[in-house]
């Protein structure tokens, strides 16, 4: 582990002096300086635990000597470094995994009814201020981009942006099936029925890393509200994108103008994109895990939400909460946490550093 860490102190200096000499040239500045930023952390980890570790054979030879006092002393430090030096180790092994380049950006999610008629669209809206309480705990913001509602207060479909710092590093968790247990209010015998919604969590993605060529893209508009159709009209703001090569449709109608709803079905597009792109490379090369906890494929139940029971279980890591309205109410730490503690474990054991 020093040596990796050596090799990453040196690149921290050479990177220190090319910025010194770049200049005029902001872009490779701007570049020089991201990685800077990136390997700072590790590099100041990393000289800590040098520090720690000369300090630490210093007292060992002190141990040995032949004053009892200064044997005493330097045992006492003894004691006190070495669990320092074995924290130390934990954090740099950390440090030293690859970053998921997506961790710190915003995110685009998606929840779509799935089994379960009008119940699972409830369901799905009850998910969606799940996340959007979440959200508000974190400080983040939300904005919504599209929404198909029922009649019954539930969403066939939402979309909706949460911007703020490392808003996918938490919520690329929650991607998968949802499943929830209990007496709908549409239900007169009181029988317990079982629903389903599905959350994609999608990285918001920059136009220069996804470009979609024009002829690539059908643009369809229509009024807002309204089924669809080729046919603009005076008040036609609800823009249908469809990805051509791949088939995927998107559709934005909550913004004023027609312009600004393009924008935001091209943001979700691009991120679709992307997502595609990445599990096609991760598929490629064969590895057992994808970037998020779990197959992520759709198919996979990754929580139920039984609510005669108040409780709310995570199978992939068979974690339950008894207090299903704190969850409902955006409480979902205790389970991000958990996730994210297994993905480390896992990606430590990956690249052999556990």
């Amino acid at each position: 582990m020093l040596e990796k860490i050596q090799l990453i102190e040196q690149r921290f200096e050479d990177i220190n002096q090319q910025l010194l000499e770049v200049g005029n040239d902001y872009q490779r500045a701007a570049a020089l300086g991201r990685e800077r930023a990136e390997l700072e952390p590790l590099v100041l980890k990393g000289r800590e635990y040098r520090q720690a570790l000369q300090s630490l054979q210093e007292a060992r030879e002190l141990a040995n000597a032949d004053d009892p006092e200064l044997a005493e002393l330097a045992q006492m430090e003894i004691a006190e470094l070495e669990p320092q030096i074995e924290q130390l180790e934990r954090e740099l092994k950390t440090l030293l995994l690859p970053r998921d380049p997506r961790d710190e950006r915003n995110v685009i999610m998606e929840i779509r009814a799935g089994a379960g008629g009008d119940e699972a669209g409830i369901f799905a809206a009850d998910l969606y201020r799940m996340y959007t309480r979440y959200a508000e705990r974190q400080g983040w913001k939300v904005e919504l981009l599209s929404a198909n509602e029922t009649g019954v207060g539930g969403f066939k479909e939402v979309s909706f942006l949460i911007k703020g710092k490392g808003a996918f590093s938490r919520l690329k968790f929650e991607s998968g099936v949802h499943r929830v247990q209990r007496v709908p209010i549409t239900e007169s015998q009181g029988r317990i029925h079982t629903s389903t919604a599905t959350v994609a969590v999608l990285a918001e993605v920059d136009d220069v890393e996804i470009d979609i060529p024009d002829n690539e893209i059908k643009m369809d508009v229509y009024k807002s509200g309204g089924a669809g159709g080729q046919h603009v009209q005076k008040n036609a703001t609800a823009v249908r994108l469809t990805h051509i090569p791949t088939g995927i449709v998107v559709q934005c109608q909550d913004e004023r103008s027609q312009l600004q709803n393009r924008q935001r079905a091209m943001s979700i597009l691009r991120a679709r994109l992307y997502e595609m792109e990445q599990e096609k490379q991760r598929a490629e090369i064969a590895e057992d895990r994808r970037a998020q906890v779990g197959t992520g494929e759709r198919s996979e139940k990754i929580r139920t939400y039984n609510y005669p029971q108040s409780r709310v279980t995570d199978h992939r890591i068979n974690l339950s909460s008894y207090n299903l309205p704190a969850v409902m109410d955006g409480d979902l730490d205790q389970f991000i946490d958990e996730l994210a503690t297994r993905d480390e474990a896992e990606r430590l054991a990956a690249a052999g550093l556990n």
